[in-house]
């Protein structure tokens, strides 16, 4: 009984032969629409090994120089939603480049369920990272949670001097609860 119900529910040959007839000539169409694709796990695992593997003291140095950049007294006045940045002597189109998604960024950092201490050193150690590999476009999710961390990145970023502008991501990237972060890279 199964059978006959698969067999009445299935395509005859002369429908499928009609489509055949009907699709003959007809090209694959190319999908342009998808966003950028991530950096390959395996390229940036090879990248990594190929950059110097920081020593002991360049983490506790990188440690202290986040306490030198971040202060959390430090407050910056944002008037606008979303949140945006361009340093000073910096061009305004940067910013408008990092909202159309413009810029792929080559290394991520999640810092989903991190207290403010744990995730100011590691944003410090993301920028040490970019610096030492000249990546220029990075992108740091913050998620949505309760609000501190992405009322607190913001003020941290402006404070660092490689930094030259920064947005909210476009959705592929994470969109409201994430940044995309433009910075300075040594030639």
């Amino acid at each position: 009984m199964v059978a006959n119900k698969r067999k009445s529910s299935s395509l005859s040959e002369d429908d499928i032969e009609l489509f055949r007839e009907a699709a003959k000539g007809a090209a694959r169409i190319k999908q342009d629409k998808l966003p950028p694709e991530p950096p390959k796990i395996a390229e940036l695992r090879k990248r990594r090994q190929l950059s110097q593997h920081p020593s002991a003291q360049q983490i506790a140095d990188a440690s202290r120089s986040a306490s030198h950049y971040f202060s959390d007294d430090f407050e910056a006045h944002f008037a606008d939603s979303p949140v945006r940045f361009a340093a000073e002597g910096e061009s305004g189109y940067l910013v408008k480049q990092l909202r159309r998604g413009d810029y792929t960024p080559e290394l991520l950092l999640d810092l989903h369920g991190m207290t403010l201490a744990t995730a100011r050193q590691e944003l410090a150690a993301l920028l040490l990272a970019c610096e030492r590999e000249h990546i220029d476009c990075c992108c740091i999710m913050h998620g949505h949670g309760s609000g501190k961390l992405k009322q607190q990145l913001p003020h941290w970023l402006v404070q660092h001097p490689h930094v030259r502008a920064f947005h909210q991501a476009p959705l592929e990237w994470g969109g409201a609860a994430s940044l995309l972060v433009l910075l300075k890279v040594a030639s």
